[in-house]
């Protein structure tokens, strides 16, 4: 490796690394506020939500891993433009195509890594991320109660209370709804009440004083009585629920058992189904060592005052074929369409399109298409912003 292509390397190392964390970061960060929210309304505990996450991970890197990838070199190639240093390096010799071989080089690496990721390491964690799921959401109640929180305790038992204790044990002003077989409900308020599990763990008990209980038939006739002590006991469930085998779905599939699958007659996964998956992970991964040849003309055209243009344009195109694939795939899902055509059709288009961009920005540098395509946007959003009336200063 040359000393120019660990400068440029290194120069769009940070770029990357910090494009990816904020993507990745963004991204998993929601899905676990998504994760909070439902673990609180069921008053479990927030233990496992780090588990989740590691496993939410690899996926969430799936997605940002071309954006990030291609704001990189964006980025740099804007930069080399707008300080002159690209005029430099054609000066001393070196084409356009010497200098993106770099990135050209690191799209195909990261394409190999991809293949890893979509194939090989997403199934695992997808598994493992729905297994921790399944045990959270299925675990047998711990007989905590969350202030301010409906608690859904199994059995057809719901629980509210507008003040605990820090242990969850204690409350006051206590609300229980029992959904009794048939379609019959029992409604109970208490000022206090207290929670305890039984010596063996199989007996919830929650003795309430001072109350009112409301029983609901399927005729809809009510009852109601007043009380000063009553005990609610009954058994529940303290075993988790076992969690299927890997391999249900598609997506937890790899590649090598993606291709065994369809091959087997006596799969219960429809074949167009699991063709649609190998070859959409085999697409997604050949896309990104056409990347740069995309990225490098753009941002050579987005020096100066072009740049937020530039990236809006990029993002545009990213998400539309990124969404071409996911629909492709789809069609492909329903048996609609053929995998091959489908999704290997948009991705020559694709491939075919940044390869002409490229070699037009290498051969005619001055004449650069997307400085047109900037100036137009540019154009476009300063009559917008005409077009919107002025405040009128505040006297």
């Amino acid at each position: 490796m040359r000393t120019i292509d660990r400068y440029i390397l290194v120069q769009t190392a940070r770029p990357l690394g910090i494009s990816l964390a904020v993507v990745l970061l963004a991204l998993v960060l929601e899905r676990i506020l998504r994760l909070f929210d439902l673990l609180a309304h069921q008053g479990k505990q927030f233990d496992q939500i780090a588990g989740m996450a590691m496993n939410l991970v690899p996926h969430y890197l799936g997605l940002a891993l071309p954006a990030a990838f291609f704001i990189s070199i964006f980025l740099v190639a804007a930069r080399f433009a707008e300080d002159s240093e690209l005029d430099a390096l054609r000066g001393c010799g070196l084409s356009l195509r010497r200098f993106s071989r770099p990135f050209l080089w690191l799209g195909v690496l990261l394409g190999g890594f991809s293949i890893a990721l979509y194939g090989y390491i997403q199934p695992y964690s997808r598994y493992a991320y729905r297994a921790i799921f399944h045990a959270v959401t299925n675990a047998p109640w711990d007989a905590s109660v969350v202030a301010g929180t409906f608690i859904d305790a199994g059995g057809g038992y719901t629980i509210y209370a507008d003040r605990t204790d820090p242990d969850g044990q204690w409350l006051e002003n206590v609300f229980v709804h029992e959904a009794q077989p048939g379609g019959a409900e029992v409604a109970t308020t208490a000022r206090r009440g207290g929670l305890q599990l039984s010596d063996d763990g199989q007996h919830l008990r929650l003795a309430l004083q001072n109350g009112v209980q409301i029983r609901t038939s399927v005729e809809r006739k009510d009852s109601v009585a007043a009380f000063e002590q009553l005990t609610l006991d009954r058994r529940f469930p303290r075993d988790i629920p076992l969690f299927r085998a890997r391999g249900d779905s598609e997506r937890e599939l790899t590649m090598r058992e993606l291709r065994d699958e369809w091959r087997n007659p006596a799969s219960t996964i429809p074949q167009g189904r699991l063709r649609a998956e190998f070859n959409a992970r085999l697409v997604r991964s050949a896309s990104l060592p056409f990347l740069p040849m995309l990225a490098v003309p753009m941002g050579m055209a987005a020096k100066r005052s072009f740049r937020w243009q530039g990236i809006a344009v990029a993002a545009v195109i990213l998400l539309l074929y990124h969404h071409v694939i996911q629909f492709a795939e789809s069609m492909a899902d329903l048996g609609r369409a053929d995998p091959i055509l489908s999704l290997w059709g948009p991705f020559a288009l694709f491939a075919a399109g940044c390869a002409t961009l490229y070699v037009l920005a290498d051969r005619r540098p001055g004449a650069n298409p997307f400085a047109a395509l900037f100036e137009r946007v540019d154009i476009v959003f300063g009559a917008i912003r005409r077009l919107r009336p002025r405040r009128r200063a505040v006297q």
